[in-house]
C-alpha cells in the first residue's frame, strides 16, 4: 500500500472540495439539514466503509458529522484508499444536501 506524498495529497484534495489535510489524515465536517439526516448520512458512510473495507474516524454532533480518513495499516498515513473513501462519502453527502464546513473541524 503506497503512502501518498504531501504533494499528492494536496493534488487529490483539489478534487475533494471541503476536505483538508489535517491531523495526519484527510478530514471534513458535514452539516446536514437535521439530526435524522445526519444519521442517514452516517449509515451511508457505513455502506462506503463496508464496500471498501476501510472506515473513517467519525464523530456525530447533532446535525454535523466529522469524518477523518487515514490508513492504519500504513502507519496512519494517507493512501489512495483514503482518497477514494472520501470521494464516495462526498457524493453521498451531496445526495443528502450536506454542506462541507471544514472550518468547523475540532483541533486534533
Amino acid at each position: 500500500m503506497e503512502v501518498l506524498s504531501d504533494e499528492q495529497v494536496e493534488r487529490e484534495l483539489g478534487q475533494l472540495p471541503g476536505w483538508l489535510h489535517a491531523g495526519g489524515g484527510i478530514a471534513t465536517v458535514y452539516r446536514l439539514p437535521s439530526s435524522a439526516a445526519a444519521l442517514t448520512f452516517i449509515a451511508a458512510v457505513g455502506e462506503v466503509a463496508e464496500e471498501l473495507g476501510h472506515h473513517p474516524d467519525l464523530d456525530w454532533r447533532y446535525n454535523r458529522v466529522i469524518l477523518r480518513f487515514s490508513t492504519h495499516d500504513a502507519g496512519g498515513r494517507i493512501t489512495a484508499k483514503d482518497i477514494e473513501a472520501a470521494h464516495r462519502c462526498m457524493l453521498r453527502a451531496a445526495a443528502l444536501d450536506a454542506v462541507a464546513q471544514p472550518e468547523k473541524l475540532p483541533e486534533v
